[in-house]
């Protein structure tokens, strides 16, 4: 079943100047798929379409069969869960477990079926316990799992993960793969490390200059020195991606 449909997604910025040129993507359910590409490549912006804060000039959005439009817009944004980049911009509210409600309780969750969601939701990023403590005392790992239970707590189809190993030391990487690796959803990760797309998404798309130009199995692409080089993307030095198996 497709969670995710893209069809010649295209968009200009106001003064005409060319940004998304055609963009075709299909996601099914359970898939990993990392969303790769240089600085200025359109990732963020097409992104920002996939929940409707930008509006295409030509093409379509499917969500699990629902086509994007001002009818469905609030539906399209429960049904894909953003994660921001910041984990700030997701958490404002005074306690974790107060987070966590925003979301449920403006689409009319309430009373027990409300603190349900909210402990499910905590429960699945392993952070029950925080339910209590204010967001700000918080370590970045910890923030991050928060920030993506606020977006489970609503279950959502899709994830969306904009470059979530941002700020985090080399244990919360490990411990966010191995999260989003068991959370079996599916999701789409928009990222600019490599080895951690290698490590959770057995798919990659590489997008360069508003176009995808690459799309197949992430250990291959990655293999690809020719290809990495043409889109400025690098590995670090020494790293091997036949010695990494994705989960």
């Amino acid at each position: 079943m497709t969670s995710l449909a893209v069809r010649d997604l295209r968009f200009s910025y106001p003064d005409g100047t060319p940004v998304l040129h055609g963009l075709d993507l299909s996601i099914n359910s359970g898939e990993r798929v990392a969303l790769l590409g240089p600085n200025g490549a359109g990732k963020t912006t097409f992104l920002l379409h996939l929940i409707g804060v930008l509006r295409a000039d030509h093409g379509e959005i499917m969500v699990g069969g629902t086509r994007l439009e001002d009818g469905t817009l609030a539906e399209i944004r429960r049904r894909l869960g953003l994660v921001f980049q910041d984990p700030d911009d997701q958490l404002f509210m005074p306690t974790v477990g107060q987070d966590v409600a925003f979301g449920p309780a403006n689409f009319g969750h309430k009373g027990e079926q409300l603190q349900q969601a909210v402990i499910t939701a905590l429960e699945s990023v392993g952070e029950l316990d925080l339910i209590e403590r204010a967001p700000h005392h918080l370590s970045g790992g910890e923030r991050r799992r928060v920030a993506i239970a606020t977006v489970l707590a609503l279950e959502s189809e899709v994830l969306i993960l904009d470059e979530p190993t941002s700020n985090l030391d080399p244990a919360g990487r490990r411990e966010l793969v191995a999260l989003l690796a068991d959370l079996g959803s599916t999701q789409l990760v928009a990222t600019h490390d490599l080895p951690f797309a290698l490590e959770l998404c057995p798919r990659a798309v590489i997008i360069d200059q508003g176009r995808i130009v690459a799309d197949g199995v992430t250990t291959n692409l990655l293999a690809d020195r020719q290809l990495l080089g043409e889109h400025r993307l690098q590995l670090p030095y020494g790293f091997d991606p036949a010695n990494i198996r994705p989960l």
